[in-house]
């Protein structure tokens, strides 16, 4: 068991996770590159900041998401990873991530990324 890390302020919530929500949190947030241990660990969701806000950014936020997501399917923590994306205000792309892990659990992720 892990400490959670609370995706709303990125700090420890002081409890503890058996899930997959650290793993999916710390592969999205961070950007690709900028772990020393890891280079492959991260996404490039951050590039979308400079982004415009159109449609293709709906495509490339999917894109970035399932790759950063990819290794936990390569490695065997997760079945399955499904990334859809809505808006509800301007400047604002809200994904909504689905990971199903071994033991067929699903799990609903809700991130919010800032878009130009």
């Amino acid at each position: 068991m892990d400490a959670f890390i609370d995706p709303a302020s990125g700090d420890y919530a002081g409890t503890a996770t058996d899930t997959l929500a650290n793993a999916v949190y710390l592969r999205l947030m961070t950007p690709l590159g900028s772990w020393w241990a890891d280079p492959t660990l991260g996404s490039r969701l951050h590039e979308l900041q400079r982004e415009k806000d159109t449609g293709r950014v709906d495509m490339l936020a999917r894109q970035y998401s399932e790759q950063a997501l990819q290794p936990l399917l390569a490695d065997g923590r997760a079945n399955r990873v499904d990334v859809s994306t809505h808006r509800q205000t301007p400047g604002w792309l809200h994904l909504q991530i689905t990971v199903e892990d071994q033991s067929g659990r699903a799990q609903l992720f809700n991130l919010p990324v800032r878009v130009a």
